[in-house]
């Protein structure tokens, strides 16, 4: 793939805005920052790859969830200070919280007229979604730390202390899952409920399984059930 980079306007912090979509419906599937580092890693890789400004680190696209991007084509426009990336989308879709593209909420009816359009469900268009996106969002955040394991982190003390901490830790959450259920108090159960979940997910980390694996194995018992 033959790529001017010398070309490219990076913004004062050393980013370029990127924009991808879907190489054949032309569906405009999410927007990222990419530094120097990301386009090359793109170019040579032929998979998008991307920098996160609130972890001041690079990412590649479906690293843990397998839906990565497999890029078709790379432009940039007139002023060479936006790229538009054309991919395939492999997996479930761009979005984090299961649908195809990230741009999936529409500015509140009122706000904006357009003439002659109708309101849209958006499961119309992307389809409706079994992955609750923030347990990925967060399951990825997890095996960040495992391979990083940053100083101060309380993720990182339970993975160095390995699975039987980990598993006392489930223990300990769960029975207080119970308690609240027990108190009747819907704000505890709530409370105990994620720290329980994300306790869950380290365990699932440490196992190296992914949240995919679970929604096709409870995908499975929904369709044994029927």
């Amino acid at each position: 793939m033959q790529f001017n980079i010398e070309k490219l306007k990076f913004n004062p912090e050393g980013l370029i805005p990127a924009v991808v979509q879907d190489s054949e419906t032309r569906e405009v599937l999410m927007m990222a920052w990419m530094n120097r580092e990301a386009v090359e890693k793109t170019l040579d890789s032929g998979e998008t790859w991307f920098y996160s400004r609130s972890r001041k680190k690079m990412w590649h696209k479906g690293e843990t969830s397998g839906h990565v991007q497999k890029v078709r084509a790379v432009y940039h426009d007139c002023d060479a200070d936006t790229l538009l990336i054309l991919v395939r989308q492999e997996g479930k879709g761009a979005c984090h919280e299961g649908y195809k593209s990230c741009f999936h909420y529409r500015v509140e009816e009122g706000k904006v007229k357009i003439e002659g359009e109708r309101q849209f469900n958006p499961a119309e268009v992307y389809g409706e979604s079994d992955k609750p996106g923030v347990i990925d969002e967060l399951y990825e955040v997890i095996v960040q730390r495992r391979k990083e394991l940053p100083a101060g982190s309380y993720t990182t003390y339970l993975f160095e202390h390995g699975v039987d901490k980990i598993c006392k830790k489930i223990g300990e959450e769960a029975a207080e899952v119970i308690i609240a259920a027990k108190n009747s108090s819907r704000d505890e159960v709530r409370y105990e409920s994620a720290d329980l979940i994300y306790h869950l997910l380290v365990l699932l980390a440490e196992q190296d399984i992914s949240p995919r694996e679970i929604y096709d194995e409870l995908a499975k018992r929904r369709k044994k059930s029927k």
